[in-house]
């Protein structure tokens, strides 16, 4: 992202992140994976070498350990949502610290500016 330099381009550029930030959506901070499997049933297809059942789950951290919770078939498109909300408001944040870094850099030199020092 190019940022300009002056204080007055930059604030309107971080009010509107900022009001990017509301969302009506869960977000869900995990990976999405799958993985196949054999079912507990011995006359299922999976047992006589046939396709494994497909199952999905989502990884993420708690208290320091990696937890895993299985995703349901008809939850998935939801699921798919809050991760993609997310990955959203993490890339907004990231922009926002960056306008916010230039533009506390800017209002310093924009000071020493007025102040006479080079």
């Amino acid at each position: 992202m190019r940022l300009p330099n002056h204080p007055s381009y930059l604030w309107p550029m971080l009010r509107h992140r900022l009001k990017k930030l509301a969302t009506t959506s869960p977000i869900l901070a995990a990976s999405l994976g799958e993985y196949r499997h054999r079912c507990g049933r011995p006359a299922c297809r999976c047992h006589h070498g046939a396709p494994l059942h497909l199952s999905r789950h989502v990884t993420f951290k708690e208290a320091g350990k990696t937890r895993t919770v299985s995703v349901p078939k008809a939850l998935l498109p939801e699921v798919r949502a809050w991760l993609a909300e997310h990955k959203r408001l993490k890339t907004l944040l990231r922009e926002i610290h960056q306008l916010a870094v230039a533009l506390l850099r800017a209002q310093a030199r924009l000071l020493k500016h007025k102040a006479g020092r080079p």
